[in-house]
């Protein structure tokens, strides 16, 4: 295989797409993540997905589609069944004779090709397209099946009068035969669907007469269809045996873990029960452990705040603060600075409540507070293991701040995140929870604040002018708005009719400069704090988001729904 992967890389150095340069350095990400090297091109952004299965099919021989360009007859789709589609992650292109063109990710999967022949009776030639769109297009061309499984499924329960009894139920569900048990395909399609739709999110909430299912994608709840209420005891009860959680317990809230293999990728569900007024509310974090190999570029900084990140993390003491809402993308931004950080000549430490991700290379401790184990006892047994960073997942309390303070003044680089709604607000929020003013003074080395924005679909994303109210409400000037191409997402197949996929941060970063310093030795006002930051250089949460939105990558509806513009306003 690693001839033939250099094999295709030769098609993309001939056709001038990257250099020999890019190539090393793709194949080094590639060796360190166990990634595919096609795959570590495009995490590089040297390449789009597109050029790269683009120069595998021409390696191969084979002709390559962009299936986001191309239309499939109903009468060809109807060739292949959706079960054959799906399992082999294939779509039919076209019939030629007895010739049938399927679609593929992997040109060099002869079983499948062989298999295809055997079940269709034909022909078939292989066709290269990215295993995305490849994806999106069997969900799009056979009518988005897996969330039309899950609705035929609540159908059938709705209307059968099928009553389940705790035992019945709990004995179907750990059972191994899962067709033996129809709410086990239920809560597979489910967490599968969710998946699919790329959600961060399940949400299983009881009511009087119904169960709710929500899903979480890009930031935004999104309902699907109710099930009955009588299905609520055995969805919870699957789940809990999936998550290794007491059935017998339903009035304490219960936390567990489900781990699951979608689509050949590995996923952690991160299960927690709450007691509500009719039953149990379950809301389940999927977690994707490839998801996590951020790379610090990806995250969306501008040029100047990427330079100032790069440099704060490689300092050799001190802390760096992370603050913002739960879901704004802290944890994220931290790994992939510890992902950058990670290499044999440095121990790294975490403290985390609980561990989200696993990261190779990296001592991860998770807080068990049934035992004591707190982030104090952590972070001071941590200090005697000699790390040269250390991770706190989160400083609560006056323990915990002042055992990373004194962490980072003897040499060590500590890195934690604070629930605060600024950069600036963070130093009154140490304060407030005890650590003295010069400690924080002296120990903090900068404050990052963010938030995370919808990205506009870059399929369907056309120039639109915004509202005066809204150019006003951001502080834009009319001859700034004048200059600038706004960006709207139209709605289409890709994005789901949103307009908008994926999502990005927005970030504020400051600096402890002399000046902050000097200001927060004098427990001066977050306001003057701010002010001071915004003249040192800071761009504020709205600034960044604004400038994102002038670039087109987001739009103004979308940054000022995130952040409001009080702080301008307070500052002028």
């Amino acid at each position: 295989m690693a001839k033939g992967r250099g094999d295709f890389t030769d098609v993309l150095i001939r056709r001038k797409l990257i250099s020999h340069d890019q190539l090393a350095e793709a194949e080094g990400i590639a060796g360190a993540t166990g990634i595919k090297l096609q795959d570590a091109l495009v995490k590089q952004q040297y390449l789009s997905a597109n050029e790269v299965m683009s120069a595998i099919a021409e390696h191969h021989g084979v002709q390559f589609v962009d299936l986001t360009e191309i239309e499939i007859p109903k009468v060809v789709i109807e060739l292949v069944p959706e079960s054959v589609a799906r399992e082999n992650v294939v779509l039919p292109l076209a019939l030629e004779g007895n010739v049938l063109k399927i679609i593929t990710a992997d040109p060099a999967n002869y079983d499948t090709i062989q298999k295809l022949q055997f079940i269709l009776n034909k022909d078939v030639v292989p066709v290269l397209a990215v295993q995305e769109q490849i994806q999106e297009a069997i969900n799009r061309n056979y009518g988005q099946t897996e969330t039309e499984s899950v609705d035929s499924m609540l159908v059938e329960f709705t209307d059968t009068a099928i009553e389940f009894t705790q035992t019945e139920s709990v004995s179907n569900l750990a059972s191994a035969d899962e067709s033996e048990a129809p709410v086990v395909k239920l809560c597979n399609l489910i967490i599968q669907e969710a998946i699919t739709l790329r959600a961060s999110d399940i949400h299983i909430e009881p009511f009087a007469d119904r169960v709710r299912v929500r899903y979480r994608i890009d930031g935004v709840l999104v309902e699907r269809d109710s099930a009955p209420r009588r299905l609520l005891a055995p969805l919870l009860s699957r789940l809990k045996i999936m998550g290794s959680i007491d059935i017998s317990e339903k009035r304490r809230p219960q936390d567990g873990r489900i781990k699951m293999t979608v689509q050949g990728k590995h996923f952690d569900l991160r299960v927690s029960l709450l007691p509500s007024v009719h039953g149990q509310s379950a809301v389940m974090r999927i977690l994707d452990r490839g998801n996590i190999q951020v790379n610090i570029r990806d995250l969306g900084f501008g040029e100047d705040d990427y330079i100032r990140f790069q440099n704060i993390i490689k300092r050799p003491n001190g802390i760096f603060l992370v603050t913002g809402p739960t879901g704004s993308g802290k944890t994220t931004t931290l790994y992939s600075a510890l992902n950058e950080l990670n290499r044999p000549d440095r121990k790294i430490i975490t403290a985390e409540d609980p561990v989200e991700y696993y990261l190779p290379g990296i001592n991860q401790v998770e807080v068990k507070h049934g035992i004591g184990l707190d982030f104090a006892r952590i972070i001071r047994a941590m200090l005697r293991q000699a790390p040269n960073i250390i991770l706190v997942g989160e400083i609560r309390d006056k323990e915990t701040a002042e055992i990373a303070v004194q962490a980072s003044l003897t040499g060590h680089l500590v890195f934690s995140t604070l629930h605060t709604n600024d950069a600036p607000s963070a130093v009154t929020r140490l304060s407030d929870i005890g650590v003295p003013p010069f400690l924080i003074a002296s120990s903090v080395i900068a404050i990052m604040g963010q938030r995370l924005v919808r990205v506009n679909c870059v399929k369907c994303k056309e120039p639109y002018t915004p509202g005066q109210q809204e150019l006003r409400a951001a502080g834009i000037q009319p001859d700034t708005a004048a200059k600038a191409t706004f960006m709207k997402g139209r709605g289409c197949n890709h994005c789901r009719q949103t307009g908008y996929r994926g999502r990005q941060g927005i970030f504020e970063m400051m600096r402890m400069t002399s000046i902050i310093r000097e200001l927060t030795f004098a427990q001066a006002p977050t306001q003057e704090l701010r002010r001071k930051a915004r003249a040192s250089g800071m761009k504020t949460l709205l600034e960044d988001g604004i400038m994102k939105s002038l670039r087109g990558m987001t739009t103004l509806d979308e940054v000022l729904s995130t952040c409001h513009a009080e702080v301008l306003v307070a500052d002028a």
